[in-house]
């Protein structure tokens, strides 16, 4: 019998040739892709084909929560694959139930809990933050949805149309009308003028309640916000910030959108980051760490009285694959994981304990880091050409040679074994959540002598 995955290649060469002829990559001029070969993952490695081995302090697309082949989830794949890979989403079906049941658990729904009781089962993150748009519109009747400037909520054409960073310009005009961006906090660079975490606080708080003055609150269904930004630079909001914004959608009758595609699942040490600051949204869309990306799984959490509105009326939403059963059993297989060997424990653990220590001592020594910040294993080390006036390393969505002194920034880290996610004047340290003291230490080691590297773009002081 003919081995099925006989014709997939085996050699660097051929995979990217094959891959430079017929793949064509997201984000990126096609022309100028070359992209590197992979050939196996574990733990918190990956190694390409010349058997050079890189410490992921990306998590690829900051999904990897529970690194690569963990033993338990690739058996739970491969135990349900073998009895079921799939059925539609109308059939009721033991995996699919398990995840959301364990989903909205973990969010705190159950008896006696937070309302958050129903999950609605999407391929991704950007299909979750569209369809909790869409219920946020029905339940409302109201047209308008807010997000901040310093977002990403997804690459489809609806998402993009609530993200705020550059990433939308290509796309506009978008297909999301009565999308209205404001500014959230960002203590570090505040348009607030703020001077301390406090007053940022209240003027941000000020800043979307005239938003909502002008546009006429009675006309907004949602506020959508990363509880800590992604992305846009791990912006931790300051105490009172979330709880303020839940307060003014309780107000006005506003559905409060937490989008924890990246934050969630013990990325901010919590098993979504607005947990850390007791605050309830009504809806909460997730992705990424759920499964770790082991297969395409996301999805919105409901809570009931938005889920009571389609109770007799038809939700106008679904997918073909909507509640996969091989992907929701994976997503079982991760949540019992996480829970049996205490990962979204160690991920605050090492948040506190390790990498924000490590990293305050690192911005000590390199002129180049303005300010570090974070929570869990998710924490952003913000680059200056000079401390004093804050000007960024290099310029705002820079590319070309603008972009240099980050680009030889995250070479020097890959040279030393370390693969790092950039963006802008950032750099990211987010490695898995099941990353060990010895491997953060070995990885902000690394980046503590790459960083010599950006301080000489800088006036050394």
């Amino acid at each position: 019998m003919t081995d099925p995955l006989a014709g997939i290649p085996a050699d660097k060469d051929t995979v990217a040739a094959l891959d430079k002829a017929h793949v064509f990559h997201s984000w990126s001029a096609q022309g100028q892709i070359s992209a590197l070969p992979i050939a196996s993952a574990e733990g918190s490695y990956f190694t390409d084909y010349d058997g050079k081995r890189y410490l992921d302090f990306s998590s690829q697309l900051v999904n990897v929560n529970i690194g690569y082949q963990h033993p338990r989830l690739v058996a739970a794949i491969q135990e349900y694959a073998a009895r079921m890979t799939t059925i539609q989403p109308a059939f009721a079906n033991d995996a699919r139930s398990e995840a959301a049941r364990l989903i909205s658990e973990v969010a705190g729904g159950g008896a006696g809990g937070n309302g958050l009781n129903k999950v609605f089962f999407t391929n991704a993150g950007a299909e979750a933050n569209e369809n909790a748009i869409r219920m946020a519109r029905l339940h409302t009747g109201r047209p308008k949805v807010l997000a901040t400037y310093r977002s990403y909520h997804g690459g489809t054409h609806g998402a993009i149309g609530l993200t705020g960073d550059p990433r939308r310009w290509g796309t506009e005009p978008y297909i999301t009308p009565g999308v209205v961006h404001f500014w959230g906090p960002y203590p570090y660079r505040s348009a607030f003028h703020s001077s301390s975490p406090e007053q940022e606080c209240e003027r941000a708080l000020a800043h979307l309640r005239d938003v909502l003055m002008v546009e006429g609150a009675q006309t907004v269904a949602a506020i959508i916000l990363e509880p800590v930004v992604g992305t846009n630079g791990i912006l931790v909001p300051p105490d009172g910030y979330l709880a303020g914004v839940r307060e003014l959608c309780d107000t006005y009758g506003i559905v409060l959108i937490s989008d924890e595609v990246m934050a969630g699942f013990g990325r901010c040490g919590e098993w979504f980051a607005v947990q850390h600051w007791d605050v309830v949204p009504d809806l909460i869309t997730f992705a990424k760490g759920v499964n770790s990306g082991y297969l395409p799984l996301g999805g919105v959490i409901i809570n009931d009285a938005i889920a009571e509105t389609f109770d007799q009326r038809v939700y106008p939403g679904g997918l073909t694959y909507s509640g996969h059963p091989l992907a929701c059993a994976s997503a079982v297989a991760s949540i019992n994981i996480f829970k049996d060997e205490g990962i979204v424990e160690n991920a605050r653990r090492l948040g506190t304990d390790v990498i924000g220590p490590e990293l305050a001592k690192i911005a000590e020594r390199h002129p180049s880091v303005g300010e570090v910040r974070g929570l869990g294993v998710f924490w952003a080390v913000e680059l200056v050409k000079d401390r004093n006036t804050r000007e960024q390393l290099v310029p705002y969505n820079a590319s070309g040679a603008d972009a240099k002194p980050v680009v030889e920034l995250a070479t020097a880290c890959k040279q030393r074994g370390m693969w790092p996610m950039t963006h802008f004047n950032r750099l990211h340290v987010v490695p898995p959540c099941t990353t060990t003291e010895h491997e953060a230490r070995e990885g902000l080691a690394i980046l503590d002598e790459a960083l010599d590297v950006a301080d000489t773009y800088t006036g050394g002081a």
